[in-house]
């Protein structure tokens, strides 16, 4: 299990304490304000810890969803508008409008970890959006899987959705073409 630093600090009740705590390996320090009660962790439960309020998006998202066997160079990461731009190199960091934010957020396991990522339904708008800025091979591999688990994708989230983005139609019309 991981805890940040303020965790740790209600139970032992000071630095000294979680010092000596790591030093007798009672638990591990991970890196900067986090540690563990085991010595290694997968990459994905530091992330999670690290930054609750983020939803897994982009490339990582298509990854993790096994829609490319393409492993992301950086972990993709939305945050709401406001938030604190994350200093993190293993982050790429998306803002996004408050009311696009929640919008087929889900909890899946990936290799035995709970994250917080963009469903399907939505990945599929998103990378229609965006489809200018993706290298076409890329996009095409993509679209080829969602051809796959056309029959999985629940259409009413994809016109659900649709209705809070400006090129609602356009959109629409090229998920029909590409997908359906």
């Amino acid at each position: 299990m991981l805890y940040t630093h303020k965790e740790l600090l209600s139970e032992y009740k000071s630095n000294y304490q979680i010092k000596k705590a790591v030093k007798e390996q009672k638990i591990f320090k991970i890196e900067k304000g986090i540690y563990s009660n085991k010595k290694n962790v997968h990459y994905l439960e530091i992330i999670v810890k690290k930054y609750p309020q983020a939803i897994i998006t982009g490339e990582s998202a298509y990854y993790y969803h096994n829609l490319t066997d393409v492993i992301p160079d950086k972990i993709c990461l939305a945050t709401k508008r406001n938030a604190v731009r994350i200093k993190d190199k293993r982050i790429k960091q998306f803002f996004v409008n408050d009311n696009l934010f929640e919008l087929g957020k889900e909890n899946i396991i990936f290799e035995g970890v709970s994250i917080t990522i963009y469903n399907k339904e939505k990945m599929l708008i998103e990378l229609i959006k965006n489809k200018k800025s993706i290298p076409f091979d890329y996009y095409k591999e993509v679209i080829l899987n969602y051809r796959n688990i056309v029959d999985d994708l629940q259409n009413w989230k994809i016109e659900q959705y649709l209705e809070n983005y400006s090129q609602e139609e356009r959109i629409l019309d090229i998920i029909q073409k590409e997908v359906f």
